[in-house]
């Protein structure tokens, strides 16, 4: 089926920059992506202040401008920034080990290496960068060869998962991998762990916290934590996302997507935490500094309390030298802040096989942007 295009731009005048030749080289990077095969539809938005730049792009069946989409690993980031209020509050510290938080039945057998139980020296900042050793229990291999839990989304797409079922589910198929704090691996069951630490400090179920002290004082009205809750004014019905040709934003068994990416919206939202983020709104300029400690994650990229910062050069040399900070997701989403461009950059191609190409888009537009300067 022939695929509709609609526009949406806001573009206030510009210095340095031509109107319409930014706003045509924008949307040809935009209609490349959505001219593909696979990609049933996408947003995209491009907002600098500096540079007088604010721009959206949405296409595909009835889609429009205020149509939500699912940010996937996103939705990390936002997790991330609760345990950042949580530690402003002086109710945690990054550096506390979770037992101090969590039930024993959650830590027991949690982390076990050649007979060592390491599960108590595992801590907030282990989880929040990745460091604890943990295995995910999202696409790992299981020690018995049964489906990966990515594999039973599609399996049996009405099961609805309780967080403590994906613990669960981590410790009988899956083993650590290194010693809390010898390593880097990527794993959505520590942000599940997050996740019951935040409902345990706090006293309110997660999707509450977010709406609490994210949605409500930033007035992102149409953000909301997927199967679990619903945005604050009337929204339309999130926008479908593929895996391969399997529409899958339906099921029942996204549930299993919880602290770690669960979390639905729109890029007029996204761009209010952003900017509420990176302008010390959200959280103070101190701990935005302290949520930035990166490690190395691989080429060109590193890693630090639920965000990711990108050298574009390093993971191409024919690209510019500009690093983003942000997050993407699984489902072909983005949210990253440009630094140097001052530009914010956000959105979705809705469709897993594309999730690899999404910075390659951010590159195009950022390479626009800094040639017009």
């Amino acid at each position: 089926m022939k695929k509709v295009l609609f526009i949406a731009t806001f573009i206030v005048s510009c210095s340095l920059i031509g109107q319409e030749t930014i706003e045509n080289k924008f949307q040809q990077v935009f209609n490349k992506e959505l001219s593909k095969e696979n990609v049933h539809n996408a947003f995209l938005k491009v907002y600098s202040g500096k540079n007088k730049i604010d721009v959206e792009f949405f296409g595909g069946d009835s889609i429009t401008e205020n149509t939500p989409f699912y940010l996937a690993s996103i939705a990390k980031t936002f997790t991330a920034v609760s345990v950042a209020i949580l530690k402003e509050n002086g109710q945690i510290s990054f550096n506390d080990r979770i037992s101090k938080y969590l039930s024993k039945d959650i830590i027991k057998n949690l982390h076990i290496i050649d007979d060592v139980d390491y599960s108590n020296e595992i801590t907030i900042a282990h989880l929040l960068q990745h460091t604890s050793g943990l295995s995910d229990y999202f696409s790992d291999k299981t020690m018995d060869g049964t489906p990966r839990l990515i594999d039973q989304l599609l399996l049996n797409p009405s099961k609805i998962y309780n967080p403590i079922e994906l613990i669960q589910f981590y410790k009988d198929k899956m083993k650590p991998i290194f010693p809390p704090g010898k390593g880097y691996h990527y794993t959505d069951t520590e942000y599940v762990l997050l996740g019951l630490i935040i409902e345990k400090v706090s006293g309110l179920e997660l999707h509450k916290f977010y709406k609490e002290h994210i949605f409500k004082p930033l007035k992102m009205n149409n953000t909301f934590l997927n199967l679990r809750s619903k945005p604050i004014s009337e929204t339309k019905k999130m926008a479908n996302f593929y895996a391969s040709a399997y529409e899958v934003s339906s099921f029942n068994s996204l549930s299993a997507d919880w602290a770690g990416g669960g979390l639905v919206s729109t890029n007029s939202d996204l761009l209010k935490f952003q900017k509420a983020l990176f302008e010390g709104e959200i959280i103070s300029k101190n701990t935005l500094k302290e949520v930035q400690q990166w490690i190395p994650e691989t080429l060109g990229m590193e890693y630090g309390f639920g965000l990711r910062k990108i050298n574009l050069n390093e993971l191409s040399t024919g690209w510019p030298n500009l690093e983003i900070i942000g997050h993407s997701g699984s489902t072909g989403s983005f949210m990253f802040y440009c630094p140097k461009l001052n530009t914010y950059i956000s959105g979705t191609l809705n469709q897993m096989e594309e999730s690899r190409n999404t910075i390659a888009l951010i590159t195009e537009i950022l390479t626009i942007i800094q040639s017009q300067l």
